[in-house]
């Protein structure tokens, strides 16, 4: 086959749309207690989510205050006192696990890697109860060859310890063998990088790289990464 044989995946915002996930539970959740959201409160909410994220991939907090953490500080900026932050976050949560939508059409991207025979595996820092909902109602259960959550390994992404765990599970797969496809530079390429393996950033937006990473890779199209592995493979075997 060539250079890589194995994919990691990052889950949300690179195989699917988070942003449209998150947009539908936090309205949903909103709306049990007689409560309509405005595209402002989404935003605001978006912002203070990935603040906490980071905050436990550095880390510095733990995920179960980052699922109480978040709502606690929308509701001081929104002015709330009537709803109980771990109560809003479980409707949140069961409803983010209710919806998914495909980016790119990676479902069929996934399929084509599988019938050539890449080994795939989720790799995410998502919550697992959520998780694994997602993959299930999605198919991907049926379409990737593993889903590593960080829940589970007792590590997140971007530590090299949660890698060390999934390659642990991976006999016979060589870190040369792998490449790590995801749109966070903090959790995924940092993670790669951290793990020693190939990363490719995928970058719809076109964001500037600010963080001083040399990333192998950048697409803005998920199936731009087809090319990416045939050229690795010609050259694989161009230096034979």
């Amino acid at each position: 086959m060539g250079k890589f044989t194995t994919i990691f995946w990052d889950l949300d915002q690179t195989i699917l749309d988070f942003a449209k996930s998150q947009d539908y539970a936090l309205r949903y959740a909103f709306r049990q207690f007689g409560l309509e959201t405005e595209a402002e409160t989404v935003s605001l909410y978006a912002a203070i989510n990935d603040t906490y994220w980071k905050r436990m991939e550095r880390g510095e907090i733990t995920k179960d205050e980052v699922l109480r953490g978040r709502f606690v500080t929308l509701f001081e900026r929104m002015g709330i006192v009537d709803i109980q932050p771990e109560t809003f976050g479980d409707i949140y949560q069961d409803a983010l696990g209710d919806v998914f939508f495909f980016q790119d059409e990676a479902d069929k991207l996934i399929m084509q890697l599988k019938e050539r025979g890449f080994c795939q595996y989720i790799v995410t820092n998502g919550v697992n109860k959520t998780q694994a909902k997602k993959v299930r109602l999605s198919g991907l259960d049926q379409m990737v060859d593993g889903v590593f959550v960080s829940e589970l390994i007792g590590y997140p992404k971007p530590r090299k310890e949660y890698f060390d765990a999934c390659f642990e599970q991976l006999a016979g797969i060589t870190r040369e063998e792998c490449i790590l496809v995801g749109d966070s530079i903090t959790s995924d390429m940092q993670g790669g990088i951290n793990a020693g393996i190939a990363v490719c950033w995928y970058n719809p937006d076109r964001q500037s790289n600010c963080s001083g990473l040399a990333i192998d890779y950048e697409i803005q199209d998920l199936h731009e990464l087809m090319p990416i592995l045939d050229y690795a493979a010609w050259d694989a075997r161009r230096l034979v």
